[in-house]
């Protein structure tokens, strides 16, 4: 049951300045309301936060996967309830939030084993010379430490994944740190259900109820409020780009800086040369389209842009991907205030000059429905006018269309930054072409060829991050096991005798934490 409160610090705190969360197939208004935080909620969850970092309770890497797991079990044990209101505030179908679910649980398992092999922990060890000259060098000693508190803002498009205990929730605890969550106010019914999970599982963990907190706010201020918060280390942010920008500026004015780590979206283009239109372009248009109309385009990996070269192939290719657009019904958004920002980008765009509507799908009643939409410019007025690299948050494409190869790479050469680059091509095709490949990797987080942009795998190996303004560092990604070394910093200790050193900084300890010592590896697996 429901009861509209937020988390803070293993209590169900309610308030009395409420906010209600809409169906957006219906437009009905759901109960119950849920309270705006204030800033005495604030104070409260970040202190009780800050006093768990100055325990040092979360740094050892056997309390971190005890909670990540104990999380994992609850949420999986309350996905009928998660699911019934998910559905209601979002418009998703049940099996999206089943199969959200199972990734959630999935990553949350994965960084509880991360933690346990110590990977990105490493500690780098030099031992003292004291017979070196003309100096001698001291004992030392490098470790990785949590940040402190971090602050995480729910993304609207994936209310589990990427929201209350999803990647940004999981990396920091999996980094060690204590974490306040703002719920993304289009579904708090998720959100408090998500965090009475989280909450029970910190109490099931033995930590400190300072451990998790959520807060709910439909105003900005809330926003600002935890952001500004002294005791705050860092954010995580998945959102628009205006969100994160405005969260970037917050933190970088503050007293003392912290950092933002905000995935911000991108028009994740895809280049289809002439070749691979020839051998397999219907192919190409069909899986392109699904991509595009995957959750109604609200996925930061939409294809936004598709740029290929004109040729005796490329009018047929621009048939068969409208054909494949317009098909379906409209989809439902998740709330109004996307399916407006929608509808506006979409116009906007298509009354730049040079742009050409080229068509629109099925249209329905619903007050959060969206259909299709298909753009074409030519590559030279994409050059000259940047507001058509701007990511519309939907189901559309922008497609650019090229006098030749060296016109393509042109295209290439202006992009700014992106989660994503794509290139469809024979192998034969791309390696006479090299230079598309250094273009793209300059400017792009994860290049895909032959495939398509939606689907982020969750692994060691994945990128989800990109050049600004796709996020606000490229260094770091938002998906993935190496996640959580956002959420940590080095720490050098010099000249420490054996008793008084961390565990993991001791050759000696037989904690099984790999370890560099006078530049060799040691407790590594060998490969």
């Amino acid at each position: 049951m429901l009861n509209g409160v937020h988390w803070i610090a293993g209590e169900s705190v309610s308030g009395d300045r409420l906010f209600h969360a809409n169906n957006p197939v219906t437009g009905e208004r759901l109960e119950p309301g849920f309270p705006e935080a204030t800033t005495g909620q604030i104070d409260s969850a970040v202190a009780a936060a800050v006093a768990v970092h100055e325990s040092r309770v979360l740094f050892p890497a056997e309390a971190r996967g005890r909670l990540l797991k104990a999380i994992a079990r609850n949420l999986e044990e309350a996905l009928p309830q998660i699911l019934e209101r998910g559905v209601l505030e979002t418009g998703l179908p049940a099996g999206r939030f089943e199969a959200e679910m199972g990734r959630t649980c999935s990553q949350l398992l994965q960084f509880a084993e991360t933690v346990s092999t110590g990977l990105f922990r490493e500690p780098v060890m030099q031992s003292a010379d004291l017979q070196r000259e003309p100096l001698p060098r001291p004992d030392l000693r490098r470790r990785m430490i949590p940040l402190g508190p971090v602050a995480v803002f729910g993304a609207s498009n994936f209310p589990l994944a990427f929201g209350v205990a999803g990647g940004d929730t999981a990396s920091a605890f999996a980094a060690g740190c204590p974490v306040i969550v703002k719920g993304h106010p289009a579904h708090p019914g998720v959100c408090e259900l998500v965090g009475e999970a989280i909450t029970s599982a910190v109490e099931e963990a033995g930590l400190p109820s300072g451990t998790f907190s959520l807060i709910h706010g439909e105003s900005f201020d809330v926003g600002v409020g935890l952001t500004s918060h002294a005791g705050i280390s860092a954010v995580g942010f998945t959102g628009s780009q205006a969100g994160g920008l405005s969260l970037w500026r917050i933190a970088a004015q503050r007293e003392v800086p912290i950092p933002v780590f905000a995935e911000m979206g991108s028009a994740n283009p895809v280049f289809v040369l002439p070749e691979a239109i020839n051998e397999s372009g219907e192919e190409i248009a069909a899986g392109l389209a699904a991509s595009v109309l995957l959750g109604v385009g609200q996925f930061c990996t939409c294809p936004g842009i598709l740029i290929l070269v004109r040729d005796e192939n490329s009018e047929a290719f621009k048939a068969s991907l409208s054909r494949e657009l317009f098909q379906g019904p409209a989809g439902t958004m998740l709330h109004q205030g996307i399916h407006a920002g929608y509808q506006k980008g979409l116009q906007e765009v298509a009354e730049r000059n040079g742009v050409e509507l080229v068509g629109k799908g099925p249209t329905s009643s619903g007050s959060c429905d969206a259909e299709a939409g298909l753009l074409a410019a030519d590559a030279r007025r994409f050059i000259d006018d940047p507001v058509l690299q701007a990511e519309i948050f939907g189901p559309s494409t922008l497609l650019v269309e090229c006098d030749d190869l060296e016109q393509l790479l042109q295209v290439a050469s202006v992009l700014e930054g992106q989660l994503t680059a794509t290139i469809h091509a024979t192998e034969n095709e791309l390696a006479d072409h090299p230079q598309l490949l250094a273009r793209l990797e300059d400017r792009v987080g994860r290049l895909i060829f032959n495939g398509f942009p939606t689907g982020v795998e969750v692994g060691e190996s994945m990128h989800h991050g990109g050049p600004w303004p796709a996020t606000t560092d490229s260094r770091w990604t938002s998906v993935g096991m190496s996640a959580l070394e956002r959420f940590q910093r080095p720490v050098c200790w010099q000249g420490f005798p054996e008793s008084l050193l961390p565990e993991d900084l001791s050759a000696d300890s037989g904690s099984g934490i790999p370890f560099r010592l006078d530049g060799k590896w040691h407790g590594r697996p060998s490969i």
